[in-house]
């Protein structure tokens, strides 16, 4: 099961709350995933969602708190949804929810953020509020770099709202417009954690906290490694360079002397420095293993070094010598 599916479906099993706290939540759910209107019939509140059990979730605390019976409907993916929806319709209350909801100002002007007595109440509503707009349009991705909790938002002023109420709760998500879109989201892994447990879904945050551990790890664990790769790359490079030094150094000594097979080999390390000797035995006509290849160059050195003692010149090690930087 997905994250988003796993931390919906803990809040729906969040039952020990107030009254004031089930309106908190059910207010957000139709803040964040409805709309209400007036028609020639009268108002009317419609809220749509993507899982069945959060449209119910509506519907019965719309039939608790304040005895508004409403309509549960199926949208088969069509034209206008490409995934099945479901359609919570409030038409015969619609007036008396909007009322003990608080959805509309003094004034009878809607609410475009969220309600005065949700934004300065008690905690345990801010917290019920945050459930209400994740059960409705929140999603949870995966730890890692690009891992976020998100909100979207019917407008800025709710999204802003939103960001007020997650503040009262210790963590500070920020805003983004994405192709219209308003978003609420939050990227910080500890942060997440916090909210996910304000929230009511303590299980998840340990879930989650696990996973963010695991990743963090293999992180570090691919960092080292990435590290010693590097290390054993320099140093075989540098062991290719210092042996192509002697190569050119025997070929020197030996001059005509040297025999043509080991010439070859001489020659390919001499002329791709910091190619590994399973790449030279791939450059060699025809090709050799990196055994082979090897078995050659010592071969070589060893042939050159024995004639610069019997003529009493530098060996192929003093090529290494003077390529040392002097001391300062």
């Amino acid at each position: 099961m997905a994250l988003t599916a796993k931390v919906k479906d803990e809040l729906l099993g969040v039952r020990r709350s107030s009254v004031d706290a089930q309106a908190a939540e059910a207010t957000a759910m139709i803040r964040f995933a409805g709309s209400y209107e007036a028609t020639p019939g009268g108002l009317v509140i419609v809220a749509d969602f993507a899982e069945q059990h959060v449209a119910q979730r509506l519907a019965d605390l719309l039939r608790e708190i304040i005895g508004v019976d409403s309509r549960l409907a199926t949208i088969e993916p069509g034209s206008a949804t490409k995934e099945t929806r479901y359609e919570v319709t409030v038409d015969q209350g619609a007036r008396d929810v909007v009322r003990h909801l608080k959805l509309v100002t003094p004034a009878g002007s809607p609410v475009v953020g969220m309600p005065r007595q949700i934004i300065s109440g008690p905690v345990a509503e801010v917290e019920a509020a945050w459930r209400g707009a994740f059960l409705a349009r929140g999603t949870l991705t995966e730890p890692g770099r690009t891992s976020s909790l998100e909100v979207v938002s019917p407008g800025q002023e709710a999204a802003l709202a939103l960001v007020g109420l997650a503040r009262r709760l210790g963590v500070f998500p920020k805003t983004r417009e994405t192709r219209g879109v308003e978003r609420v989201y939050l990227r910080d892994g500890e942060a997440i954690g916090v909210l996910l447990s304000r929230m009511g879904a303590p299980r998840t945050r340990i879930e989650w906290d696990q996973k963010r551990e695991t990743k963090q790890l293999n992180t570090r664990t691919g960092q080292r490694l990435a590290t010693f790769d590097d290390a054993n790359t320099r140093r075989s490079a540098q062991a290719a360079a210092t042996a192509a030094l002697r190569v050119e150094r025997a070929l020197e000594i030996l001059g005509d002397e040297v025999p043509e097979h080991l010439a070859e080999a001489g020659s390919l390390r001499v002329q791709h420095r910091h190619a590994s000797l399973e790449e030279l035995g791939r450059l060699a006509d025809p090709q050799m293993t990196k055994d082979a290849v090897a078995g050659r160059i010592r071969r070589l050195l060893s042939l050159a070094d024995k004639r610069a003692a019997e003529l009493g010149v530098a060996d192929t090690h003093a090529s290494i010598r003077d390529a040392e930087p002097d001391d300062v």
